[in-house]
């Protein structure tokens, strides 16, 4: 080949810059470069065609003044430059995309290192692993030993008793040191009432899930521990605001910084699950009563659900370690029980077990903790819980008056124990956190300043009620009215009928007793319930319930007719907090009258109302105990659905892109027998009430409005 390639031309024509012109008789070659001209036209045309023929390279001979054979070496080498550049283009791209499988590479081996196991958090399950866990296990035993046998030797010391007898006294049943692999009911002894191989509790709301049993002094050394160390971690979260606390910016709320927490106390999760969660809150108000007299309310189980029956259905006190100083109530420690559920029953009841521990820190401040103990660990609650230390700082001011800061921090796995409706609710702390209890509370202590009050105005009582006695009887039947509702709405053993629409509606909830309590009607009841969303604001619904002329538009005990007002009791500053007797203008029910009361606070709204005949109104009316007297209360319970008005905050994917309103429970109870009937009138009846609760609910949407959301 008589053409040499050189690479003295520029970008554009490579080594086809150059003419060649050969002297065969010398053998020598000259070259001549192509001036830019050429250069440009030979490019543009290589761009459209990098392939000419024949015809093609005579004509740009003729047009650049070039032979044919330069044409055609001048395209070879231009191929073979443009190739040799897209190579190295294409090795450099591969060359970076093998780096980085490199990396990915190296990535996958050192996540194989570490792999953990999604359910229990450990190593991967294998032989070489099973290996490793055990030796871990092993020196972790070793050191739990150790420390057993440190705090044996301690409490030994504090009680004044030897190791040996300790060791006898170890309990059997739900101890915390319960290690002995030979261990067994029978090794206890109790004592002849008792009989501790009864059948298991069935939960309901009425059964308590724990039962009480006898607690050795190793115990009470233990429980005293725990109550110490909870004690100081709740004085530390109550006087400490940053870092600890952080205000949520949508609502002012103020909730545990989860980093800064840990760092100060660590503590491993008490739930493992993936759907285990935290809610901390912290809240503080003024309430109308003096702090020793809360001291002593909170430290009496019954007085304790008086205070909060829109919160508490269910307390219980199962031992008194240490009743406290006389007078003050400081050093008090016992081992407590509370069933909690509000709103409806598609929110999950919680259950605690805790100790409550009351110390007096200042002269005039007292602080109450509560926290979770494992008193019987067989024991499982109908709602996954467990109260890390929480409670309130209680301090006296003038006037009879006391400032409560409330701090409440739980750990809780009930995702797919709530509805959807409730999600948001719930989740964001509203439901159970630490304002519910302070509006509750100011709200009781207001009703409990008007129900002593020496005299009341006179249009209050209409005529109806003569005496502070009367009106005090009137109120006492009324707070049994809601401390019913409230505990019925758990509807423990319930049964769904999903008719209505399943966006924003639940279905209806049916629950059936025979009931033989004291002042509730003897017979089969029906308890049917069902909650809805509904795109307006709480107040607004509050305020129709209340609108005594909107009553015929939902009341069946109405039937229809107008009703009049006959005696009007405030229970609190607000007007919304009252309670009314109503007389229904039903020509068949001359002999009826209502009892209704409503409470409203920053968090929710209720009406209750029940049907009662007159010899009974007239037994309250005089001043007489209505504690006899049957009451079967229906109503309504009003409160937001957890997302912020202007539609921005946390939501779940049900509730997304939906703007902010409220949701209503309505329940009823009905007294369908008086007698044992059989259960084809039981089906029936539910089928009635089913019926007429779906009614309702339709009359009071389209009262409302918002017929158009199913």
């Amino acid at each position: 080949m008589d053409f040499m390639m050189e690479g003295r031309g520029s970008y554009g024509g490579g080594s086809g810059d150059e003419q060649e012109a050969s002297n065969d008789r010398k053998g020598k070659k000259t070259y001549h470069r192509h001036n830019p001209y050429q250069i440009q036209q030979l490019e543009s045309f290589f761009r459209a065609c990098p392939h000419p023929d024949e015809n093609q390279r005579r004509q740009l001979s003729r047009e650049l003044g070039l032979e044919t054979k330069q044409i055609k070496f001048w395209f070879q080498n231009k191929r073979t430059q443009t190739k040799t550049q897209n190579e190295r283009a294409d090795n450099s791209s591969l060359r970076t995309e093998n780096e980085k499988i490199q990396c990915e590479n190296l990535a996958i081996r050192e996540a194989l290192r570490n792999v953990i196991c999604p359910s229990c958090g450990g190593p991967p399950f294998g032989e070489e692993e099973r290996q490793r866990n055990l030796h871990k296990l092993r020196l972790e035993n070793a050191h739990l030993k150790e420390e057993h046998e440190k705090v044996s030797n301690l409490l030994a010391k504090y009680i004044g008793k030897p190791i040996s007898q300790l060791e006898s006294l170890l309990p059997v049943l739900g101890s915390s040191l319960d290690l002995s692999p030979r261990s067994s009911l029978t090794q206890i002894v109790p004592s002849p009432a008792v009989n501790l191989m009864s059948d298991p509790v069935i939960l309901d709301r009425t059964a308590t899930p724990y039962q009480s049993r006898g607690i050795n002094d190793l115990e009470n050394a233990l429980m005293m521990e725990t109550a110490a160390t909870a004690l100081e971690e709740l004085i530390r979260l109550l006087r400490i605001d940053e870092p600890l606390w952080m205000k949520i910016l949508n609502d002012g709320r103020c909730v545990l910084h989860r980093d800064s927490y840990e760092k100060i106390f660590p503590r491993p999760n008490h739930f493992k699950s993936s759907n285990a969660r935290t809610e901390s809150s912290k809240a503080s108000g003024v309430v109308t009563m003096s702090a020793m007299q809360l001291v002593d309310a909170f430290l009496d189980a019954d007085k304790w659900a008086d205070l909060f029956p829109t919160v508490i259905i269910n307390a219980e006190t199962f031992h008194i370690i240490d009743p406290g100083m006389p007078g003050n109530r400081s050093g008090a420690l016992q081992l407590m029980y509370q069933q909690m559920h509000i709103f409806s029953p598609l929110v999950s009841p919680r259950d605690f077990c805790f100790l409550r521990h009351c110390q007096q820190i200042e002269h005039g401040v007292w602080v109450i903790v509560d926290v979770s103990y494992e008193f019987l660990k067989d024991c499982v609650t109908s709602a996954r819980c467990w109260r890390l230390p929480s409670g309130c700082m209680i301090q006296e001011m003038p006037n009879g008056c006391s400032k409560v800061t409330w701090v409440e921090h739980v750990e809780v796995d009930d995702k797919t124990q709530t509805h959807r409706l409730y999600r948001d609710l719930v989740f964001n702390t509203t439901a159970y956190g630490a304002e519910r209890w302070v509006f509750t509370l100011q709200r009781m202590c207001e009703r409990l300043a008007y129900t002593f009050r020496d005299c009341a105005p006179s249009h209050e009582l209409g005529g109806v009620l003569t005496s502070n006695e009367g009106r005090r009887s009137i109120m006492k039947l009324s707070h049994r009215m809601v401390k019913n509702f409230c505990g019925v709405l758990s509807m423990s053993g319930k049964l769904d009928f999903p008719q209505l629409s399943e966006v924003n509606n639940s279905g209806v909830r049916i629950s059936v007793r025979i009931s033989s309590e004291l002042g509730q009607p003897s017979g089969t009841i029906v308890s049917a319930a069902t909650s809805l969303w509904l795109p307006l604001q709480p107040e607004s619904i509050f305020n129709f319930f209340k609108d005594e002329k909107a009553r015929v538009q939902w009341d069946v005990l109405s039937n229809g007719s107008p009703v009049h007002e006959i005696a009007h009791i405030l229970t609190g500053v607000h007007p919304g907090n009252s309670i009314l007797i109503i007389r229904p203008f039903v020509p068949t029910e001359n002999n009826m009258l209502i009892l209704q009361e409503s409470c409203i606070d920053p968090l929710g709204s209720l009406v209750i109302y029940a049907p009662i005949d007159m010899p009974a109104m007239n037994i309250a009316t005089s001043g007489q105990d209505p504690s006899e007297i049957p009451i079967l209360p229906s109503g309504f319970v009003i409160t937001g659905d957890g997302r912020s008005h202007s539609g921005v905050g946390a939501s779940t994917s049900a509730t997304s892109g939906r703007p902010s309103g409220s949701l209503l429970t309505v329940a009823f109870q009905i007294l369908v027998s008086s007698v044992s009937s059989s259960k084809q009138l039981n089906v029936e009846s539910v089928a009635t009430v089913n019926t007429l609760i779906s009614a309702t609910v339709q009359r009071i949407k389209a009262a409302l409005n918002c017929s158009g959301l199913d």
